[in-house]
């Protein structure tokens, strides 16, 4: 009998994979080797952007902590628009040690913050803007 997952090809929990042809995206649950496929290709994995150019686009992920300890992530310094032709499709939060994450799906016209429930510790997170991509911020508090 042959192996199915021959391949040496190694896929990381909670990394993001993008069919280039019809533009699907899974997200890896448990660690696995193998190819994903969709529509015949290989699937592309997606690497967040961490550096912009902050006087013409607001896409990094930051965390805000107001004066009463509560901590939000937003999408920009100044907050990224949210129009139909422009706007950031979810926002998730992963702990250094991928065993916790939190996602949030976010509609038109809806601000892009996320407000966390409960004390925020080393993670990062990542936002997807339709036009510009996925884009990574970090929050280093121990």
């Amino acid at each position: 009998s042959s192996d199915v997952c021959s391949s040496d090809l190694m896929t990381e929990k909670l990394d993001l994979y993008r069919c280039k042809i019809c533009g699907n995206m899974v997200q890896i649950i448990l660690n696995g080797f193998g190819e994903l496929v969709c529509c015949g290709e290989a699937m592309e994995k997606v690497e967040p952007n961490t550096q912009e150019n902050v006087t013409t686009e607001y896409h990094i992920p930051v965390y805000i902590t107001d004066d009463n300890g509560f901590t939000s992530i937003q999408v920009g310094k100044e907050l990224h628009p949210m129009t139909s032709e422009h706007h950031i499709e979810f926002i998730e939060r992963i702990s250094d040690d991928k065993t916790c994450m939190s996602l949030k799906y976010l509609n038109i016209n809806e601000e892009p913050r996320i407000e966390l429930q409960h004390k925020v510790n080393s993670e990062k997170a990542i936002e997807m803007c339709n036009l510009h991509g996925l884009w990574e911020g970090r929050n280093d508090k121990q």
